[in-house]
């Protein structure tokens, strides 16, 4: 139980795949305008690498391993990773017309997210169990939800203030994320 702990925080906190490992920057910066969206978008990243690491998992050791043809793990992965978001974006479209027009484009993007080829890639690099593979997955998913939830409150505040002309938009956005990062970086010192 504790493996799994440390699995958990370490992926959310400590290796974060935005602040950390730079994945997923596209809908960090893209999504993180508002609350209401980074959170829903967190929440259904969080869902496709929860069921990719899920999926891939048992693919890679059931089929791709015995028969030798782990190079084609990445091809496999990504058909495994768009086709799971083609069903959460039919769900949202479905369920949530306003959700599914406030997310735009960074919906479908997911299929591309490199932060959920990165955690399927993690979980079979170290060689976790099916437990560890969902366990690193659900921490990712936190992290990054996280972390897009602490940037868009920033965002909304930074909004409401008045920088220098030059520093408004994207590149009060890119101080913030690298301040947001160093922070993080005190998590990495903990033991």
């Amino acid at each position: 139980m504790s493996n799994l702990l440390a699995i958990f925080f370490g992926m959310a906190l400590v290796n974060n795949m935005v602040l950390v490992k730079f994945l997923g920057l596209c809908p960090f910066f893209g999504v993180s305008k508002k609350l209401s969206s980074a959170f829903s978008m967190g929440i259904a990243v969080l869902l496709v690498m929860l069921v990719a690491s899920g999926v891939t998992w048992p693919v890679y050791h059931l089929l791709l391993a015995p028969y030798g043809v782990e190079f084609m793990r990445t091809v496999i992965f990504i058909l495994v990773i768009a086709s799971l978001v083609q069903i959460i974006e039919m769900a949202i479209k479905r369920t949530n017309l306003t959700l599914y027009n406030a997310l735009g484009i960074y919906l479908p993007l997911i299929t591309t997210n490199c932060a959920v080829l990165g955690i399927t890639f993690i979980n079979i690099d170290q060689t976790y169990s099916f437990l560890e593979s969902l366990t690193a997955a659900l921490g990712a998913g936190a992290g990054f939800t996280l972390v897009l939830i602490i940037m868009s409150g920033i965002r909304e505040r930074l909004d409401l203030a008045d920088p220098p002309k030059a520093f408004k938009g994207t590149p009060i956005a890119f101080i913030t994320a690298m301040l947001l990062g160093l922070s993080f970086l005190a998590f990495n010192g903990m033991v």
